[in-house]
């Protein structure tokens, strides 16, 4: 019969003294049956749904081509950065819809989105995205108003007389 265990020694002795080792589990992809990943970014007042999948690049924002949504090159090489530090250029084609926010909080959200879902597609990419610091949400967002006060911080003109 089994010998009574009543105390960390005890169970040291019956087991040999064998340390304990944490085996890290592998990340496995999450993909649904049409083979996409799909994430949430968010950025300001901005929030983008994103999906992705094996493509020639092609990106579309609120049906809309990337170029004809955000007019600015500086807003799509905002949406760039996350596949070029992932060093997968022109292999995903992006479909993303966006509400809230300007334009620039909205580049930053599918942004946020894109990388999420690289990782949650490829895990393998997570370690470049993540010190890239992509997915990490950007939680900067507008000072309330206050009363009293002509903006969030700045006072009304003082006048003396």
């Amino acid at each position: 019969m089994a010998e009574q265990v009543n105390s960390l020694e005890d169970l040291n002795a019956v087991t040999g003294g064998v340390e304990a080792v944490e085996v890290e589990t592998p990340r496995e992809p999450v993909r649904d049956a049409l083979g996409r990943a799909y994430a949430t970014g968010k950025r300001k007042d901005a929030v983008a749904r994103v999906w992705i999948k094996p493509g020639s690049g092609k990106v579309t924002v609120n049906g809309k081509d990337l170029n004809t949504y955000f007019a600015r090159p500086v807003l799509q090489m905002i949406l760039r950065q996350a596949f070029s530090v992932a060093g997968v250029e022109d292999q995903f084609d992006v479909m993303a819809t966006v509400k809230g926010g300007g334009l620039s909080g909205q580049a930053g959200a599918v942004k946020h989105g894109i990388s999420k879902a690289l990782q949650l597609y490829d895990p393998s990419l997570r370690s470049a995205l993540k010190a890239a610091g992509f997915l990490t949400r950007d939680s900067r967002v507008v000072e309330r108003k206050k009363f009293g006060r002509a903006k969030a911080r700045k006072s009304f003109q003082f006048s003396k007389r």
